[in-house]
């Protein structure tokens, strides 16, 4: 079965709870039309509640932008897998490159969230990718191999659909640079034999792989017909409705 493309908009520290719930009811309201696709956003935590009743009856997944390792106890300002999901989240983004590069998390740190996530089956979004520096010295698979590896440490899945990976080129995010369209198929595949090599190769064959990086409504259409970019993490174009409209309506 061909896997179900995901658009995704990650909204992070934008926007007020009234500014959230308006932006949700647009989005839901130009996604209304859409069968063959998923649509997710993930609001900042204050305004998960407020959104996921806006977007109740509609077909828009909520996500949250991170998760703790524990389901509660003293950890000052984390949210649990069991908050997310009692605020009307399905899904949650964890290990983007911010929370690694500007808060430090570590390839253990976000392995922990992950197993957590999977275990209140909450979806975890992993996301992985490279700096400039190390592309440029030709690290790049040997950093996301590490990545994968270390974040989906003794995580075992019953089917695909139980993780998403996502590639985001730190260079690209939010620079206006984006991965090229082999680029990124390059990068996908090189994940997605990966991923046969921690699991079994019909539940790798499953798992949704998006890619991430100043996606927009110019790019979106020759990403998207890429055999293994199953979808795209999408930061700045995501706040408007008309530019994630056309990312969600993408034609590939």
């Amino acid at each position: 079965m061909p896997r179900r493309p995901l658009l995704a908009g990650n909204w992070k520290m934008h926007l007020t709870i009234s500014e959230a719930k308006k932006l949700a009811s647009s989005i839901a309201q130009s996604a209304a039309d859409v069968q063959d696709r998923d649509v997710m956003i993930s609001p900042p935590f204050t305004a998960l509640a407020a959104v996921a009743e806006t977007l109740s009856d509609t077909n828009i997944i909520l996500a949250g932008q991170n998760a703790s390792w524990a389901a509660q106890g003293a950890f000052t300002g984390d949210i649990s897998p069991l908050m997310l999901k009692d605020a009307g989240c399905s899904m949650a983004i964890l290990g983007h490159s911010e929370r690694r590069h500007i808060f430090g998390e570590s390839n253990d740190m976000i392995n922990k969230r992950v197993q957590s996530c999977l275990s209140t089956d909450l979806v975890p979004i992993l996301c992985i990718g490279e700096t400039l520096e190390e592309r440029e010295a030709e690290n790049t698979f040997r950093v996301l191999d590490k990545q994968v590896r270390l974040g989906l440490k003794d995580v075992s899945l019953k089917t695909g659909n139980e993780i998403i990976v996502a590639y985001e080129p730190v260079w690209a995010i939010g620079t206006g640079k984006t991965a090229s369209a082999d680029q990124a198929q390059e990068v996908h595949a090189f994940v997605r034999n990966l991923l046969e090599d921690i699991f079994e190769k019909n539940i790798a064959t499953e798992i949704r792989i998006l890619y991430g990086g100043s996606v927009n409504a110019e790019n979106v259409d020759v990403l998207m017909a890429q055999k293994d970019v199953d979808g795209a993490l999408v930061g700045g174009a995501a706040l408007k409705t008309e530019s994630f409209d056309r990312i969600i309506h993408f034609q590939s």
